[in-house]
Formats: C-alpha cells, sequence, structure tokens
C-alpha cells in the first residue's frame, strides 16, 4: 500500500489540496487555502517525477510563501481588513430608526433599528413614529436626534 501511495503522489497531494480548499470553505480566514497552494506545487513537483523529500519541501516552502504573501493580500482586498472596524454597537451611529415608544426630554424611549429595540435618549422630546438619527452611544443606551 505505502508503494503504491509513493508511486501516486499526485493523488495524495490532489486529494490534500481539495480537502484543504473544503476545509477553508468553513473557517473563511484564508489559513488553511495557503496549505492547499502548497499542495497544489506538490502535486505538480509529483507529475514532474521528483522524489518524496522534494515534494515534502515545496509542498512547506510554497505553505510558507503563501502564508506569508497570499493571505495577507486576500485579507485585505477580500476581507476589507480594516484596523479600526466597528463594532456592533458602534456600527449604529449614523444610522435611522423609528421611535416605538416615546422619548422624553431627559427621559427614556425605545427606538428600532433594522428590527433591535435600542433604548434612547434624546435632548428634546420625540413623540412615537418618528424617523430619528443615532448621535451617540454609551454602553446600550443610544442617543438619537430627529430627521
Amino acid at each position: 500500500m505505502i508503494d503504491y501511495l509513493i508511486a501516486n503522489m499526485w493523488q495524495v497531494w490532489a486529494v490534500i489540496a481539495v480537502v484543504c480548499l473544503i476545509l477553508e470553505l468553513s473557517s473563511g480566514d484564508f489559513f488553511i487555502i495557503c496549505f492547499s497552494i502548497g499542495a497544489v506545487f506538490a502535486l505538480i513537483s509529483a507529475v514532474v517525477g521528483l522524489n518524496i523529500y522534494w515534494q515534502l519541501f515545496i509542498f512547506a516552502v510554497f505553505s510558507l510563501l503563501s502564508v506569508l504573501f497570499v493571505r495577507p493580500v486576500a485579507l485585505r482586498y477580500l476581507h476589507k481588513n480594516e484596523p479600526n472596524k466597528p463594532s456592533n454597537a458602534d456600527a449604529l451611529l449614523g444610522r435611522t430608526g423609528k421611535v416605538t415608544e416615546a422619548i422624553p426630554t431627559g427621559g427614556n424611549g425605545y427606538v428600532q433599528i433594522d428590527g433591535d429595540m435600542w433604548k434612547a435618549v434624546s435632548d428634546t422630546d420625540i413623540p412615537q413614529g418618528t424617523t430619528v438619527r443615532v448621535v451617540g452611544r454609551e454602553s446600550t443606551i443610544i442617543t438619537v436626534e430627529k430627521l
């Protein structure tokens, strides 16, 4: 069995490449795909006829090069790797919503934004049904203004 695998290493490298691609689909962090790229280059070296040691060396080198050079480019262009990505709550700033419970001056009310209810405060009275924009956030309480 071992002799068959060594003689047909291109099949083993093809399986490794496909399995790594499938695993990458579940993770999405562009790390496992680097091993798939290394396996493709090892597959090519197996087809050319290099021995198993060269194939392993080529797999390791191209996997490492992919991690160092391909992954950062993929993250930058496909994941928009922004250094200050806003959290869910910070992403609310500037969004609009509807007041579901009137907001009295100095008091609390509720605003619905994309189906989520947020406790809200305002400097002015805002009646129910008014469209508002989020201008600030303190913990889980948002500050809104009339549009």
